[in-house]
């Protein structure tokens, strides 16, 4: 994991420094490499990954809406933090999938809160998952991978490549897909909530209407309220 701050107050830079080391000594976790600049131009100049980025709005030169916005044509997957005291540009930067708006003066347990909640989403996007067939182990991002369906004896790994037929039955699958994003829906499908479309009391549309999964109705609640918190974990 790789950290970016990008703002051209000095005194910012050193507090989101300092909330970042005290909340990974906390939980004992080393810190990732923080690299920090202090204009826009220098961040998109920077080769290296940009996994979580904290962006000031008001900067000289490029501002941070049009830094944001070239660094996502890039890499969809930056999480980036929008870190303002000007709450007028929250509707613009939202256009470009911001992460979370951070408002100037910084609050540490706020700023804990959704940064676990960006490392929690990080996790997610990049882990690997092996998908182990008769004819051999396939690994791919969890992120790609639509649903896990039973079907008559056979259990199919949906994915956005093609369908593998897993050796492995719905309770190993149910154990080893992140929970923050994986859900079991009926006893024949777990879908991954990111390519949900929509959804009734009975099916979930998904992967651009081209995949449907049905909703025991008994879970349909649950199902709705998990749903909505990882869409809330990913804004």
């Amino acid at each position: 994991m790789r950290i970016l701050i990008c703002d051209d107050d000095n005194l910012i830079i050193e507090q989101i420094q300092k909330y970042l080391k005290k909340y990974f000594e906390h939980n004992h976790i080393k810190c990732p490499e923080t690299v920090c600049y202090t204009d826009g131009e220098a961040l998109l100049a920077d080769n290296g990954d940009k996994d979580i980025l904290f962006l000031d709005i008001e900067m000289p030169g490029m501002n941070g809406i049009y830094v944001g916005k070239e660094l996502k044509k890039k890499n969809e997957n930056t999480i980036i933090f929008v870190v303002t005291s000007y709450s007028e540009y929250l509707d613009e930067a939202m256009r470009f999938h911001v992460f979370r708006y951070l408002s100037k003066p910084l609050e540490q347990q706020r700023f804990f809160r959704n940064l676990k909640d960006a490392i929690d989403l990080y996790h997610t996007m990049t882990v690997k998952i092996p998908i182990e067939t008769r004819q051999g182990v396939h690994t791919l991002p969890a992120s790609s991978i639509i649903a896990i369906e039973a079907m008559q004896r056979k259990v199919i790994v949906h994915t956005t490549q093609h369908d593998f037929e897993s050796v492995h039955n719905m309770q190993y699958w149910n154990n080893v897909l992140p929970k923050n994003c994986f859900f079991q829906t009926h006893r024949s499908f777990i879908i991954n909530f990111e390519h949900v479309i929509d959804f009734d009391h009975a099916l979930i549309h998904m992967a651009d209407n081209t995949f449907r999964a049905y909703l025991t109705k008994r879970k349909y609640s649950e199902f709705k309220r998990a749903y909505l918190l990882y869409l809330e974990s990913t804004r």
